[in-house]
Protein backbone atom coordinates (compact mmCIF):
# COMPACT_ATOMS: atom_id res chain seq x y z
CA UNK A 1 0.00 0.00 0.00
CA UNK A 2 1.47 3.20 -0.60
CA UNK A 3 0.21 7.07 -0.31
CA UNK A 4 0.71 9.67 -3.38
CA UNK A 5 1.57 12.91 -0.72
CA UNK A 6 0.23 16.82 -1.03
CA UNK A 7 3.76 18.55 -0.91
CA UNK A 8 5.24 20.18 2.17
CA UNK A 9 2.83 21.40 4.40
CA UNK A 10 5.81 22.62 6.40
CA UNK A 11 9.10 23.26 7.47
CA UNK A 12 10.23 24.31 11.06
CA UNK A 13 13.55 26.02 11.65
CA UNK A 14 15.74 26.96 14.57
CA UNK A 15 17.91 29.64 14.88
CA UNK A 16 20.04 31.85 17.30
CA UNK A 17 19.34 35.33 16.63
CA UNK A 18 16.61 37.14 16.51
CA UNK A 19 17.91 38.91 13.51
CA UNK A 20 17.25 35.67 11.74
CA UNK A 21 13.73 35.80 12.79
CA UNK A 22 13.42 39.41 11.62
CA UNK A 23 15.27 38.34 8.14
CA UNK A 24 12.96 35.35 7.56
CA UNK A 25 9.65 37.52 8.60
CA UNK A 26 10.97 40.12 6.04
CA UNK A 27 11.13 36.97 3.73
CA UNK A 28 8.00 35.51 3.75
CA UNK A 29 6.11 39.03 3.64
CA UNK A 30 8.07 39.39 0.69
CA UNK A 31 6.88 36.16 -0.53
CA UNK A 32 3.55 37.07 -0.24
CA UNK A 33 2.91 34.34 2.47
CA UNK A 34 0.31 35.51 5.52
CA UNK A 35 1.84 35.63 9.15
CA UNK A 36 -0.15 33.43 11.37
CA UNK A 37 1.73 33.67 14.77
CA UNK A 38 4.26 36.80 15.47
CA UNK A 39 6.48 37.45 18.38
CA UNK A 40 9.97 37.82 19.76
CA UNK A 41 10.90 34.30 19.58
CA UNK A 42 8.69 32.84 17.19
CA UNK A 43 7.24 33.74 13.32
CA UNK A 44 4.94 31.23 11.09
CA UNK A 45 3.85 32.43 7.86
CA UNK A 46 2.09 30.25 5.27
CA UNK A 47 1.44 30.62 1.62
CA UNK A 48 2.39 28.73 -1.68
CA UNK A 49 0.67 25.41 -0.06
CA UNK A 50 3.47 25.77 2.09
CA UNK A 51 4.04 27.01 5.74
CA UNK A 52 7.51 27.94 7.59
CA UNK A 53 7.90 28.23 11.22
CA UNK A 54 10.95 29.98 12.33
CA UNK A 55 11.80 29.98 15.96
CA UNK A 56 14.87 31.20 18.40
CA UNK A 57 16.79 28.57 20.02
CA UNK A 58 17.30 27.80 23.95
CA UNK A 59 19.44 30.50 25.14
CA UNK A 60 21.47 27.90 26.26
CA UNK A 61 21.68 26.45 23.10
CA UNK A 62 22.37 29.28 21.24
CA UNK A 63 26.48 28.36 21.19
CA UNK A 64 26.57 26.07 18.23
CA UNK A 65 25.82 27.35 14.93
CA UNK A 66 24.27 26.01 11.71
CA UNK A 67 26.69 23.78 9.63
CA UNK A 68 25.14 22.45 5.95
CA UNK A 69 27.55 19.40 5.82
CA UNK A 70 26.46 17.72 9.21
CA UNK A 71 23.41 15.76 9.57
CA UNK A 72 20.30 17.27 9.20
CA UNK A 73 19.37 20.03 7.10
CA UNK A 74 20.84 21.04 3.51
CA UNK A 75 18.46 23.59 2.09
CA UNK A 76 15.77 24.77 2.00
CA UNK A 77 14.37 25.58 -1.77
CA UNK A 78 11.00 27.46 -2.71
CA UNK A 79 9.50 27.11 -6.24
CA UNK A 80 8.95 30.05 -7.90
CA UNK A 81 6.52 31.09 -11.00
CA UNK A 82 8.72 32.11 -13.23
CA UNK A 83 12.46 33.04 -13.92
CA UNK A 84 11.43 37.02 -13.49
CA UNK A 85 10.09 35.83 -9.98
CA UNK A 86 13.91 34.66 -9.57
CA UNK A 87 15.33 37.94 -10.42
CA UNK A 88 12.84 40.04 -8.18
CA UNK A 89 14.18 37.42 -5.41
CA UNK A 90 17.35 38.12 -5.81
CA UNK A 91 17.38 42.32 -5.96
CA UNK A 92 15.33 41.69 -2.81
CA UNK A 93 18.02 39.69 -1.03
CA UNK A 94 21.04 41.68 -2.48
CA UNK A 95 19.10 44.87 -0.78
CA UNK A 96 19.23 43.08 2.84
CA UNK A 97 21.37 44.09 5.25
CA UNK A 98 21.26 40.24 6.89
CA UNK A 99 21.43 38.39 3.90
CA UNK A 100 24.19 36.67 2.09
CA UNK A 101 23.91 35.75 -1.80
CA UNK A 102 25.79 32.33 -2.40
CA UNK A 103 25.21 32.55 -5.99
CA UNK A 104 22.94 34.88 -7.93
CA UNK A 105 20.70 33.65 -11.15
CA UNK A 106 21.47 30.85 -13.05
CA UNK A 107 20.88 27.99 -15.47
CA UNK A 108 20.84 24.65 -13.63
CA UNK A 109 19.62 22.46 -16.68
CA UNK A 110 21.91 19.60 -15.09
CA UNK A 111 19.19 19.47 -11.98
CA UNK A 112 15.83 19.66 -14.47
CA UNK A 113 15.57 21.19 -17.94
CA UNK A 114 15.18 24.61 -17.62
CA UNK A 115 16.13 25.09 -14.09
CA UNK A 116 17.02 28.40 -12.74
CA UNK A 117 17.48 29.50 -9.23
CA UNK A 118 19.03 31.68 -7.07
CA UNK A 119 20.60 30.82 -3.64
CA UNK A 120 21.25 32.81 -0.18
CA UNK A 121 21.51 32.51 3.25
CA UNK A 122 19.77 34.01 6.48
CA UNK A 123 21.83 35.20 9.37
CA UNK A 124 22.49 32.36 10.80
CA UNK A 125 24.02 30.27 7.36
CA UNK A 126 20.75 28.58 6.59
CA UNK A 127 20.58 28.33 2.84
CA UNK A 128 17.88 28.86 1.05
CA UNK A 129 17.19 28.71 -2.73
CA UNK A 130 14.31 29.84 -4.62
CA UNK A 131 13.72 27.60 -8.01
CA UNK A 132 11.87 27.86 -11.36
CA UNK A 133 10.99 25.09 -13.63
CA UNK A 134 9.46 25.20 -16.44
CA UNK A 135 6.07 23.14 -17.26
CA UNK A 136 6.61 19.27 -15.61
CA UNK A 137 10.39 19.06 -14.78
CA UNK A 138 11.62 15.84 -14.25
CA UNK A 139 7.97 14.52 -15.50
CA UNK A 140 7.48 16.81 -18.15
CA UNK A 141 8.09 14.67 -22.12
CA UNK A 142 12.01 15.89 -21.80
CA UNK A 143 12.49 14.47 -18.50
CA UNK A 144 13.91 12.06 -16.71
CA UNK A 145 10.76 10.51 -15.34
CA UNK A 146 8.76 11.68 -18.29
CA UNK A 147 6.78 9.55 -21.45
CA UNK A 148 10.53 9.47 -22.83
CA UNK A 149 12.96 9.87 -20.38
CA UNK A 150 15.30 7.68 -19.34
CA UNK A 151 14.57 7.17 -16.25
CA UNK A 152 15.82 7.24 -12.27
CA UNK A 153 19.45 8.10 -12.51
CA UNK A 154 21.93 6.06 -10.62
CA UNK A 155 24.74 8.88 -9.99
CA UNK A 156 24.61 12.89 -9.16
CA UNK A 157 27.01 15.45 -9.02
CA UNK A 158 29.00 18.60 -11.26
CA UNK A 159 27.20 17.25 -14.70
CA UNK A 160 23.89 17.16 -12.91
CA UNK A 161 21.52 13.16 -12.97
CA UNK A 162 23.48 10.79 -14.79
CA UNK A 163 23.98 7.00 -15.61
CA UNK A 164 27.64 6.69 -14.96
Amino acid sequence: MTIEINGVAHIQLTVNSSISIEFWRALCGFMSMSTLLDNDDVHYSIGGHTGVLVRLAPEEKRSSSFDQDTSGLHHVCFRARSREDIETVYEYVKSCVHGRIVHPPEEGGRFAPGYYSVLFEDPDGIRIEVNFVPGKGHFGDSGRLGKDGSGPANSYGEDGLTDK
